[in-house]
């Protein structure tokens, strides 16, 4: 039986919007379905727990949005109700935390929003909006605070966003009750790096910063306990010896916790990591073409065992076909789409 992806574009740069797509199961193959561009610039996506229902962000400036689909057709996204303003712009990232909607919203200052979930999965008013603080030392992209991502811990506890602008990354906990978000801890990392995405191992005890200003992961203890993020290491994704303009994307994990692959804007390339049986060594093993240009994302398939880079630039999904013994991927085919940001499975 056939699953279903939904693919988010930058209707601005001449995307579709929001495409559903048929999943072969034996190929892993997209097959788009249908489209609808009712939101603007829904560049990424996420789902709710029980699959029910789709959010977007919706990237706009100066004030962006966030959206819900409803997913009773997987075949056909509908709209639920309109979009909700977040009261902060370019929202970049969102997540679905404790019964409600996070969104990381980039435009200086950054900021995260805090919006409801009804009790059908659509989105009701926006609670509160947490703005980010200071600065960091890139004339051009850290004039500001900058928040480019925000997810849930692994324990459920603690909302984590990170920010490109300010070299740190805030913990906070959320007042279910008040819709307000509380910083608890905020880690700074080596100044000028400029994080961008944040992933967590799936033992729970460390996590992983991509940055976007320096080609490196950053590899952190995470205690859970607490909300505390501790700076170990840093990991490059380009090969020695190899320069210029690169701007590292998504960072995505296998789930037994062997591989990492970080998607290269610049490079267009994947970098294939090793990771040991602790989480806190991180190795680069190789880096193969992403298969396109400017590589915006990167997601596994439910089953582990391919991988999906949406190629903004030249507008294609690509899909890869990894090697369980060495994290290798190999690229197995690709779906034209303008303008593409993001992929999700159902």
């Amino acid at each position: 039986m056939a699953g279903h992806a939904y693919i988010g574009s930058f209707t601005s740069a001449g995307g579709r919007g929001l495409t559903a797509a048929a999943v072969d199961p034996g190929t892993g193959a997209l097959t788009a379905l249908g489209d609808t561009a009712e939101v603007p610039n829904p560049s990424f996506l996420a789902l709710s727990a029980d699959g029910g229902t789709l959010y977007a962000v919706s990237e706009t400036e100066p004030e962006g949005a966030a959206a819900a689909f409803s997913l009773a057709d997987p075949a056909a996204p509908r709209l639920l109700g309109a979009p909700v303003p977040v009261r902060g712009g370019w929202p970049t990232h969102l997540a679905v935390h404790q019964g409600h909607l996070l969104t990381a919203n980039y435009s200086e200052p950054g900021s995260v929003s805090v919006l409801s979930i009804g009790a059908d999965g659509a989105l009701g008013e926006l609670r509160s909006v947490l703005e980010h603080e200071g600065d960091g030392p890139h004339r051009e992209r850290q004039t500001g605070p900058h928040a480019h991502a925000v997810l849930t811990d692994p324990s459920g506890r603690w909302a984590v966003s990170v920010d490109l602008g300010t070299d740190s990354v805030r913990v906070c906990e959320l007042d279910a009750a008040t819709g307000e978000l509380e910083i608890e801890r905020e880690l700074g990392l080596r100044s000028g790096v400029g994080p961008r995405h944040l992933t967590f191992h799936p033992g729970g005890g460390h996590a992983y910063v991509m940055n976007e200003l320096d080609s490196v992961v950053t590899v952190c203890r995470w205690d859970p306990s607490i909300g505390s993020l501790r700076p170990l290491a840093e990991t490059r994704v380009l090969p020695d010896g190899v320069d210029g303009d690169n701007f590292p994307s998504e960072l995505v994990l296998s789930a037994d916790g062997r591989f990492a692959w970080a998607a290269n804007r610049g490079h267009n390339s994947i970098a294939v990591l090793a990771l040991d049986e602790s989480g806190e060594r991180m190795e680069l093993l190789d880096t193969v073409s992403c298969g396109g240009d400017w590589p915006r994302h990167l997601t596994l398939d439910p089953s582990g065992t391919r991988l999906y880079a949406a190629n903004e630039r030249s507008g294609d999904v690509t899909w890869f076909e990894v090697d369980p013994a060495n994290g290798i991927p190999k690229q197995s085919g690709s779906l034209a789409l303008p303008a593409v940001s993001c992929v999700v499975f159902a």
